[in-house]
């Protein structure tokens, strides 16, 4: 039970910050199950299950708050949907997939540190063919991992002017919730390892998603909560890829 307290914490403060900057947590759901030694068969799933109810609140929040644009997101979901569902239904060896995880979190991490609002005035939409076979690797690793994606279509955004700092979030957030339909539709055989906790780390998580989304919509720089998180994928990345 105190492992389970503590999990429920973690997913808890993950599902704030992240739901604060537009993402589902995904990557910091899998550190803390990382963190805690849990079986990879079980962390996959159960963060693809937590990232649908996470983005789900997160893209509400966002878009009833105006910070998003169809325009921008529906060329990448033409490519990530389809790879999204071929990268869930492919369960890599579990050495593979704490080194493909580890360095997802060393990523999500140093995008976290280096996040930086776009000039203004250099917003333009993305032109769809390149956002389209940017989608199909965005997708792939998405169902690969367990992880929505958002964490990388987020830098792709800002980096290529193609989306405002709150636009980003909430395009994310949808791109996010669509990729881990896909990803857990892609290998529903995996349900069969959702622990029996799932419903503990439903609550915890949901509770830090509404939160989160509600504050990073209206109220506050989450930049010092980012630099938090980060600190701590990097401990978790470090244990997957060396413990």
């Amino acid at each position: 039970m105190e492992q389970i307290a503590l999990l429920c914490a973690l997913l808890f403060g993950a599902a704030f910050l992240y739901s604060a900057v537009g993402h589902a947590g995904a990557s910091g759901y899998l550190a803390a199950m990382g963190l805690l030694g849990l079986d990879p068969r079980v962390m996959k799933p159960t963060a693809l299950v937590l990232n649908i109810l996470v983005a789900t609140m997160t893209f509400v929040r966002f878009w009833r708050a105006g910070y998003f644009r169809w325009r921008t997101v529906w060329p990448f979901l033409i490519g990530s949907i389809p790879f999204a569902f071929v990268g869930g239904g492919i369960q890599l060896p579990t050495h593979i997939y704490r080194l493909l995880v580890g360095f997802v979190l060393l990523f999500a991490a140093y995008r976290l540190v280096r996040y930086r609002d776009p000039p203004p005035g250099t917003i333009r939409t993305p032109p769809v063919i390149p956002a389209i076979l940017c989608g199909v690797g965005l997708g792939l690793l998405s169902g690969l991992t367990g992880t929505g994606g958002g964490i990388f279509l987020s830098p792709v955004l800002l980096l290529s002017g193609w989306a405002e700092t709150r636009d980003t979030a909430g395009v994310a957030a949808f791109f996010i919730l669509c990729n881990s339909i896909a990803g857990l539709g892609g290998n529903l055989a995996s349900v069969r390892e959702l622990p029996a906790e799932l419903p503990y780390y439903v609550a915890s998580a949901g509770a830090g998603g509404l939160l989160g989304a509600y504050f990073g919509s209206t109220r506050f720089s989450v930049l010092t909560f980012r630099k938090l998180l980060a600190a701590v994928l990097v401990v978790a990345a470090c244990k997957l890829i060396f413990f």
